[in-house]
């Protein structure tokens, strides 16, 4: 299985865009799966996932702003960022709920712009 992020760009402070995670097999059925960003300087954070449960969760900073969703049909997951930030310029990726090294891929970058 390989995952294809896209949908990033450079807004402004307020703006949105909606991310994609694309995979080329059914993935998102079988393992729960999350939206992954790194900052520059920073550490790789987790911004949102599914549970093995089937629930969402969200990182307290982005809680009110993003939402996960995912289409199983197309084999693809979302990830919609609204009032963007400064503070939300990273490269965001996907993966796997906890995440696996084989799947992490280039990323898609989000420059906001103040």
């Amino acid at each position: 299985v390989q995952l294809q992020v896209s949908g990033g760009g450079l807004v402004q402070a307020g703006g949105s865009l909606r991310l994609s995670c694309a995979a080329s097999g059914s993935i998102f059925r079988l393992i729960p799966m999350g939206w992954y960003r790194q900052a520059p300087g920073k550490q790789r954070e987790l911004v949102a996932a599914f549970t093995s449960g089937g629930s969402t969760n969200y990182a307290d900073s982005v809680k009110g702003r993003f939402t996960i969703s995912r289409d199983n049909a197309k084999n693809t997951m979302y990830l919609q960022v609204n009032s963007l930030k400064p503070e939300d310029t990273a490269v965001y990726y996907c993966n796997t709920n906890p995440p696996r090294s084989q799947f992490w891929g280039q990323g898609t970058l989000v420059t906001v712009s103040s």
